[in-house]
């Protein structure tokens, strides 16, 4: 199959890029999707830096490597966000500046806007991330909900994310959301609305990962034939049910890989997901863009388990058939 397999290099961020990519060229991968994070790729020396993005590339030729994408999730997810202690945890201290909420979500937007530029000078045309959302809070309607509320939540997910699209729009960029719990997009359902609030933009896409619909027992494949046109990006991740009747498919608290989750991130091909189905859907709408491995499982070492998974989807991942397998059938010449 013609699509580049990639690694995202975010759960890999404590590794300087060079040894990264080392690691990568020895185990076979195309590619990387580069996190905006460790120093894997830094918007702000993209920006200020004429030959920053050159000296990138020049590295991941080096080892063979190339990149279709990068990724903003962490500074994406503040755009949106009731803003709180735990984002000081992940966004970069200029973001973060003095914490105060407002400043923190406008100060996200910013870097997100300086994301497409980056991108543009680095010569891709995918920013991966998440958007944040004012209303995740709501998802249980106890108290009861007041639902023109979670209507106004869209509205100003649309207000915060319209401005930053028009700089993806103008830097020939496309941002694909991760449709994610915790994000304005999570299923099929609230994936229509956010898309209908920001006026179905060709510049707002999906990055597809089956892994965040697995446990919401959602079909991947039924969700790429319908949003297929909107998806401009792919993560390869799996996911682990143990539903045993004492665990919760809300996760009861418990940190990932903690015994007693009703569910886990797992190495690709070790988990419940339908990989040759959602293979399958992506022929039928002709993606032919990379397969990202976002490498997350707490049983595994990712030493073992990024080429486990690389080998994984080369033996998956098939191309589609240009004939009927009955062509061969007919007698006429």
């Amino acid at each position: 199959m013609s699509r580049p397999v990639t690694l995202f290099t975010g759960q890999w961020a404590d590794l300087p890029l060079e040894s990264l990519a080392e690691k990568c060229r020895a185990w076979g991968f195309d590619g990387l999707e580069l996190a905006c994070s460790g120093d894997h790729f830094d918007v702000a020396a993209a920006l200020a830096d004429a030959g920053y993005c050159a000296g990138r590339r020049d590295l991941l030729e080096r080892h063979g490597l190339g990149c279709w994408a990068i990724s903003n999730h962490l500074v994406g997810q503040a755009v949106c966000d009731p803003i709180d202690e735990r984002h000081r945890g992940i966004l970069p201290r200029e973001v973060w500046g003095d914490g105060d909420p407002e400043g923190v979500r406008r100060r996200a937007a910013d870097r997100m806007k300086d994301t497409a530029r980056a991108a543009a000078q680095l010569g891709v045309s995918v920013v991966t991330g998440f958007t944040g959302s004012p209303i995740w809070h709501l998802l249980y309607s106890f108290p009861p909900n007041d639902f023109a509320a979670v209507e106004r939540g869209y509205e100003e997910f649309a207000e915060r994310w319209g401005p930053i699209v028009d700089v993806f729009e103008a830097e020939g960029v496309s941002f694909g959301l991760e449709v994610h719990p915790t994000e304005i997009a999570y299923d099929f359902v609230t994936t229509r609305k956010a898309l209908a609030a920001i006026g179905d933009r060709a510049a707002f896409g999906i990055n597809f990962d089956p892994s965040h619909l697995e446990h919401q027992l959602l079909d991947s494949a039924a969700y790429v034939t319908e949003f297929g046109d909107r998806i401009v990006h792919v993560h390869v991740k799996d996911s682990k049910r143990r539903l045993d009747g004492r665990s919760s498919i809300l996760g009861g608290h418990l940190n990932f890989g903690e015994p007693g989750r009703g569910w886990d991130f797992v190495s690709p091909g070790h988990g419940d997901v339908d990989f040759e189905g959602m293979f399958r859907a992506l022929n039928r709408i002709g993606y032919e863009g990379p397969l990202s491995i976002e490498w997350e499982d707490s049983g595994m070492d990712r030493e073992w388990g990024a080429p486990d998974a690389l080998a994984f989807v080369r033996r998956t991942d098939f191309a589609p058939s240009d004939v009927a397998f009955d062509a061969a059938f007919s007698t006429e010449s």
